[in-house]
């Protein structure tokens, strides 16, 4: 007979979202707040002639402003008060991970629990405004310095400017955390979403475009819309790929009864680092390709060849790219997921892997799986990544139909139907008490 759980599980659909009415509330303020951040991305900034500002960016959209743009939801491509986006406080949290493996003062706040949480959340906080405030101070120098861009060049242009950025990085922040509270799903995580979706639909306008002009073939779009779904396809499965390592719980004794040894599972994901290792790897990689762009001419031989050998395609480029995403795959899998403490953590509540010792070799076992499918998960990200990114480079592909954009859409939408399903489960397991309790009142 199926337990309860089993039950409501096989019974689960949508059509119960009519009667949720928490869960309609929440996917009301989601999309509500979404607007008005996508309001965002076209209110442009003060002071700069936006005409002039389309013909530098058309020339620098192969390089990493066309990758922060699409990140952005186009917000570079206007030069919007949100053009910086969620980006700077992403890199402060990441920072911050970083910071915890090797100060021990963040250390001991990550193991102090919620308030500890509390405190290492603000200092998140604290070093958004200032990354924030720097690559601000940046742009408006760039944009100083970019031509006829800035209709006034001065001080007063980059005060307003670093205000301007840094104000719409902290409101996205502040958005992102109501989302998460209040919405469905990671509030941050649903901003670079609803950026990249909704910029696909001018992407697939200007691929038919091209191909109408006859600069794309056919052919090659039908490729590029079949590879898009066998990449998304491909992203769903690995995604959902896990290891599962056995844990067994020995016998008890509670009173004068008698408990069995119960087993469950440790699930390790087979990729952990999540869409991390793509975005720095682009990131790293494309950042000497746009500084040589703006110094074209200034920067010598050097700057020659960085443009030469490290453009989109060039064996350098795919070489470094593929290196930098397995690197950074077991990194961030390092910083994230910590075997000693799991394995301390299995041995407070009892709990041990059949045939492995509990404590040191526990979590020396786990490393040693955890190493092992890392090495598919790098290559996983290596080939989703580089088979999109050879069509951006020879068939002039937007950066909306690459191996990291549909990496963060089919993630981020898994994670989100995960959520809305687990609230119908709540809701309807709820009804399901509710009308035992009736039954019992009426017997």
């Amino acid at each position: 007979m199926a337990s309860a759980a089993e039950q409501l599980a096989a019974n689960l659909n949508f059509s119960a979202l009519g009667k949720a009415t928490e869960l309609k509330n929440r996917i009301w303020f989601t999309l509500g707040a979404l607007l008005v951040y996508r309001f965002g991305t076209y209110i442009p900034l003060p002071g700069i002639d936006p005409s002039a500002w389309e013909q530098i960016f058309r020339t620098q959209a192969g390089g990493i402003l066309g990758m922060f743009n699409m990140f952005a939801g186009g917000g570079i491509h206007r030069m919007a008060i949100f053009a910086l986006n969620i980006m700077p406080y992403i890199s402060a949290s990441i920072i911050i991970q970083l910071m915890t493996t090797v100060s021990p003062t963040l250390e001991a706040l990550k193991k102090e629990g919620e308030a500890g949480r509390k405190t290492i959340n603000q200092y998140t906080r604290y070093l958004t405004v200032i990354l924030a405030a720097f690559q601000a101070y940046g742009i408006s120098v760039g944009l100083e310095g970019a031509g006829s861009v800035v209709s006034a060049p001065g001080m007063f242009f980059r005060i307003s400017t670093v205000i301007t950025l840094t104000g719409g990085t902290m409101f996205l922040m502040w958005l992102g955390e109501q989302i998460t509270s209040r919405g469905i799903g990671n509030g941050i995580s649903l901003i670079i979403l609803s950026g990249i979706v909704a910029e696909l639909p001018s992407a697939l306008v200007g691929t038919f475009e091209l191909g109408r002009q006859g600069a794309l073939s056919t052919g090659l779009i039908l490729i590029v819309m079949v590879m898009s779904v066998a990449v998304i396809a491909f992203i769903v499965f690995m995604e959902r790929a896990q290891r599962r390592l056995l844990i067994q719980y020995p016998k008890r004794q509670v009173g004068n009864r008698m408990f069995e040894g119960q087993s469950s599972h440790l699930p390790l994901k087979l990729n952990t680092a999540g869409v991390i290792p793509p975005i720095f790897a682009s990131s790293l990689l494309l950042l000497p390709t746009t500084i040589a762009n703006f110094n074209a001419g200034q920067g010598g031989e050097i700057m020659t060849w960085f443009t030469t050998n490290l453009a989109h395609g060039r064996p350098l480029f795919l070489f470094l790219y593929i290196g930098l995403i397995v690197f950074f795959a077991f990194f961030y899998t390092a910083i994230v997921f910590n075997p000693t403490e799991t394995a301390d953590n299995l041995k407070k509540h009892g709990g041990f892997i059949p045939g492995i010792r509990p404590g040191e070799r526990t979590a020396e076992y786990i490393d040693y799986v955890l190493s092992r499918i890392t090495v598919v998960g790098a290559g996983y990200l290596a080939i989703v990544c580089l088979l999109p990114e050879i069509l951006i480079s020879y068939a002039a592909v937007p950066f909306y139909f690459g191996g990291t954009s549909l990496l963060i859409v089919v993630s981020v939408t898994m994670d989100t139907v995960a959520q809305v399903q687990g609230y119908l489960l709540a809701h309807q397991y709820e009804g399901l008490i509710k009308r035992s309790k009736l039954r019992g009142r009426g017997r």
